[in-house]
C-alpha cells in the first residue's frame, strides 16, 4: 500500500495571493525571510488580506538562508506566546521550511530535532494550527511537500524532516512573487526542481501517480529554465508551475542520494567562509549520481525514458544516459553553475580554485559520506551505496572525474 498526499487546496496563477483573505481563523503567525517580500510589497499585501479575513497577525521576520535550529526555537517560542490558529509562511524555501519546524515545536514543545528526523514518525499536527505556504521561488516546492530542511551550524549538519503531517493545508503558487527572483537564485532553484523531478522518477517509491508529474515537470524545466534565467518572464511564470509539479512528485515518490549528498555537504565547510548552496550542489552532483545509479538496470531504463521524453536521441539506454548527463552539464554551463566542488567559489560561481581546500575535503570525507548514507533520502535511491562507494562518488563530485564504478 502506498500513499499520495498533497495540500487540500492549491491556488495558482497571477493574483492568487488574494486567496489568503478567504482563510477562516482568529490569529495568523506570519513567517518570512530576509526582506524581499517586504521590499516588493507582498508581505504588506499578505497582512492586508489576513486583516480582511478578520485575523490578528504577528510577523516573524529574518529567517536566514538554510534556517538554523536556533531560528526555529525562537519562532516556536513566539508562537507559544501568540497562540495562532494559522501559520502563514511567505517567501522561498527557507522561511517555509523554518515555519514547518516551528509548527512542530509549537504543537509539541518537547519534540527534539532528532525526533523530527525520524522519517514519517511525527505525531498528529493541527491540534493548534493549520498551515498556509506562499512560495516566492521556483525550486524548493516546499509549499506542497512533506519535507523541511533545518541546519545545526554547531554540528555542520542539515536535518531533513520528512512526514506527511507537515504537508501544508493551503499552497499559493502565484507567479507574481517569482518574478522578483534574482538571476542566481533562478538558476539554483531551477536546477533544484530538475533534480526533484529526475530523482522522483527513478526513486524506488515511484508510482503511477507521481510519474506523470515528474515527467511533465522535466519537460517544462527543459523548455523554460534557461529562458527564465535570461529574463523571459513568461518562462519564469511557467517555471513556478513546473517546480510545483516536481514537488508534488517528490513529496510522494521521495528522492535519492543527490539530495543526501547536498544535505551533508551544504554546511560542512561553513568554517571556510561559505556554504555549498543547495540548488547548486544538486546541479553539480546530479550528473555523477545518474552515472552511478545507471549501473542498476531499472534505473538505467528509467533514465532512458527521461531522455526519450526530452527527445535527446540515443540508440540504446547506455547512449541515452550519456546524452542525459551531457545535457544536464550543458544546462549548468548555461546557468553559470560549476561542475564540481573544487571549482565552486564562495559566491557559488565557477572559479579555478574553490573555497573548499582539497586537504580539508579529504579529511572530512569519511564523516560526510557516513552522514550522507544515513540521510533520509538515501533509502529510496535506486542503488544503495556502501561507505567506500559514497566516498568515491563524493570524490568524483569534488574533482569532476568520471564515475566508473
Amino acid at each position: 500500500m502506498s500513499r499520495f498526499t498533497l495540500p487540500r487546496d492549491i491556488y495558482h496563477g497571477p493574483g492568487s495571493l488574494s486567496e489568503i483573505a478567504k482563510l477562516k481563523g482568529k490569529k495568523a503567525f506570519v513567517v518570512t525571510g530576509g526582506g524581499s517580500m517586504k521590499r516588493f510589497g507582498f508581505l504588506g499585501k499578505t497582512l492586508e488580506f489576513l486583516r480582511e479575513a478578520g485575523m490578528e497577525t504577528h510577523v516573524f521576520e529574518g529567517v536566514e538562508p538554510d534556517p538554523s535550529v536556533e531560528t526555529v526555537r525562537r519562532g516556536a517560542e513566539e508562537m507559544k506566546i501568540f497562540c495562532p490558529d494559522w501559520i502563514v509562511a511567505i517567501g522561498g524555501g527557507s522561511p517555509i521550511d523554518a515555519a514547518k519546524a516551528m509548527w512542530i515545536k509549537y504543537e509539541y514543545p518537547e519534540c527534539t530535532f532528532e525526533d523530527m528526523c525520524k522519517v514519517f514518525g511525527l505525531p498528529k499536527l493541527r491540534r493548534k494550527a493549520h498551515f498556509c505556504a506562499v512560495s516566492s521561488t521556483s525550486g524548493t516546492a516546499t509549499e506542497v511537500t512533506a519535507f523541511s530542511i533545518i541546519t545545526d551550524y554547531s554540528k555542520g549538519i542539515k536535518y531533513p524532516i520528512a512526514d506527511f503531517e507537515i504537508t501544508p493545508d493551503v499552497a499559493i503558487v502565484d507567479p507574481d512573487l517569482a518574478e522578483t527572483m534574482p538571476k542566481k537564485l533562478t538558476a539554483h532553484t531551477g536546477m533544484d526542481a530538475m533534480t526533484h523531478a529526475i530523482e522522483a522518477y527513478v526513486s524506488t517509491a515511484n508510482c503511477d501517480f507521481t510519474d506523470p508529474l515528474a515527467i511533465h515537470a522535466i519537460e517544462m524545466i527543459m523548455k523554460d529554465l534557461v529562458p527564465s534565467y535570461n529574463g523571459d518572464m513568461a518562462a519564469r511564470d511557467r517555471m513556478h508551475n513546473a517546480q510545483c509539479l516536481a514537488g508534488m512528485a517528490f513529496s510522494n515518490a521521495l528522492l535519492g542520494i543527490v539530495h543526501s549528498m547536498a544535505h551533508k555537504t551544504g554546511a560542512a565547510f561553513a568554517d571556510y567562509g561559505a556554504h555549498i548552496i543547495h540548488g547548486a550542489a544538486n546541479a553539480m552532483y546530479l550528473p555523477k549520481v545518474i552515472a552511478f545509479n545507471a549501473k542498476d538496470p531499472e534505473a538505467k531504463k528509467r533514465y532512458g525514458v527521461i531522455a526519450d521524453e526530452m527527445k535527446l536521441g540515443g540508440a540504446n539506454d547506455d547512449e541515452k544516459v550519456k546524452l542525459l548527463i551531457d545535457y544536464l552539464r550543458g544546462m549548468n554551463d548555461a546557468l553559470n553553475i560549476p561542475h564540481c566542488i573544487q571549482h565552486y567559489g564562495p559566491d557559488s560561481y565557477p572559479t579555478e580554485q574553490g573555497f573548499v581546500p582539497e586537504n580539508v575535503f579529504l579529511e572530512r570525507l569519511p564523516e560526510i559520506a557516513k552522514n550522507a548514507i544515513a540521510d533520509a533520502c538515501t533509502g529510496s535511491n535506486p542503488r544503495q551505496p556502501s561507505q567506500e562507494e559514497m566516498e568515491k562518488l563524493l570524490k568524483c563530485c569534488y574533482y569532476d572525474t568520471e564515475v566508473d564504478f
